[in-house]
């Protein structure tokens, strides 16, 4: 049987769980480490570095509880017990935050309305996949593929995207693209390399105080390459430990967020604190991943208060905590929201909503041209709901990644058939969230 060899890719994904235990010397690599160092000194001289943070909503979340449509009444006809109330003196703060004069967010997402009001966040309603899957594993798949119907498709869209990012392949950091989750994501499976680090702490990228007398996960690695036989090894652990000193800048055990930002407790606090760590500490961070849980809300759902209210809390604190860690870095970053599909435009028996269809997207960042709802909005009334149920898409999902791989990543349009293949996403179809 003919060997295949190793390439860096696999040697990467699968030897993390290998090497997670003494850490990031052996995840990374001289290579990689050397590319850090590049990516390092020709961002300082060309400026900060474009960012895309893409958080997925997993579990279906519910667009119309997080941006309710209260100038349409027949939103009030289809849910009599988790409705919310429009803006008004006797609703109080039960009441939705008016946006627009149609719209409003939940009163849990105050924290993004401020933002909304600052013009830094936009809304788009009625988008997510044509398809008519109401599978929610089908539906992230072919959401994070890029695709509509694909199940085939083997790589991801965000994988995609960098390979037809401007950037000087040569000068891209090890750290280009990381996934805050356990394992990595379909939209960051492919040809490009890809991290998924959890904790930072535990990938050892950082290297904070240790007990006297005791070794860190770097010195042990690096008497590995002490001891190796051959000049070449020696000499490429000896480079790659030297250019491991630019990463101890990431230090999550130390870590004070700015500005008197507070996450919230809990892994998706956790995952977007450390997000603001690595695009503070400039190691060449580029695309962030982070997803959270708990939006599969069939029993119970609430209205003002409750479940949903409760999990809305914490996306709208943990975005605003963002946004106040990085302060003017925010300039540079571009968050962007996204779920499988949204819920029944009707409530059910149980007074929750069962798997629906279209949902609402949020886009934040000093990019953005916010302070508006953004997309065609379909109506809630019989004859205007998708398959009689729910809310129609008047915005296909790739339209909106389109407009942020070419107007924040700086994906030529003529590109954009490689990463969303299948679908002509043009300028034509963007929604002009962001400036052009």
């Amino acid at each position: 049987m003919k060997t295949q060899p190793v390439s860096r890719r696999f040697f990467v994904k699968q030897g993390a769980l290998a090497f997670a235990a003494i850490g990031a010397g052996a995840l990374f690599g001289p290579d990689f480490l050397r590319s850090s160092v590049m990516a390092a000194e020709t961002r300082k001289s060309s400026g900060g570095r474009r960012v895309l943070v893409c958080l997925f909503q997993r579990g279906a979340a519910d667009g119309l509880s997080m941006v309710v449509p209260y100038g349409d009444k027949d939103y009030y006809k289809l849910r009599n017990d988790i409705a919310l109330s429009a803006p008004s003196q006797k609703a109080a703060s039960a009441g939705v935050l008016d946006l627009d004069g149609r719209f409003g967010l939940h009163p849990a997402l105050a924290p993004l309305h401020q933002l909304y009001g600052a013009g830094e966040l936009a809304v788009l309603h009625a988008c997510g996949n044509p398809n008519a899957t109401r599978s929610h594993f089908e539906a992230q798949d072919l959401m994070e593929s890029g695709t509509s119907t694909d199940r085939n498709l083997a790589t991801g869209w965000l994988n995609r995207m960098i390979g037809c990012c401007p950037e000087d392949a040569a000068h891209r950091s090890a750290l280009q693209a990381v996934s805050l989750t356990a394992q990595l994501p379909r939209s960051l499976q492919g040809n490009a390399d890809a991290l998924a680090i959890a904790d930072l702490a535990r990938y050892g990228i950082s290297q904070g105080a240790t007990p006297a007398g005791s070794k860190t996960n770097a010195t042990s690695f690096e008497q590995i390459y002490e001891n190796a036989v051959g000049d070449a090894l020696h000499s490429a652990g000896r480079d790659g430990f030297a250019a491991m000193d630019l990463l101890r800048k990431v230090n999550p055990q130390n870590y004070t967020p700015s500005n008197g930002a507070a996450y919230p407790q809990g892994a998706f606090g956790k995952s977007l604190r450390q997000v603001a760590q690595l695009i503070k500490a400039d190691v060449g961070l580029e695309i962030a991943f982070v997803e959270i849980g708990g939006w599969d809300t069939h029993a119970n759902q609430g209205g003002a208060t409750g479940t949903l209210a409760t999990r809305l809390t914490e996306l709208g604190g943990g975005l605003a905590a963002l946004h106040k860690d990085l302060g003017a870095k925010m300039s540079d970053v571009l968050v962007l929201t996204m779920s499988e599909f949204g819920r029944t435009a009707r409530q059910n028996g149980n007074r929750g909503t069962d798997h629906g269809h279209g949902t609402a997207f949020f886009a934040l960042g000093g990019d953005v041209r916010g302070g508006r709802v953004l997309g065609d909005w379909p109506g809630l009334s019989t004859e205007k709901l998708f398959e009689g149920r729910d809310l129609a898409i008047t915005t296909d999902y790739r339209d909106f990644f389109a407009e942020a791989c070419v107007r924040h990543m700086g994906v030529a349009e003529k590109d954009l058939p490689r990463v969303f293949p299948g679908h002509q996403a043009t300028s034509g179809k963007f929604r002009n969230y962001l400036r052009a």
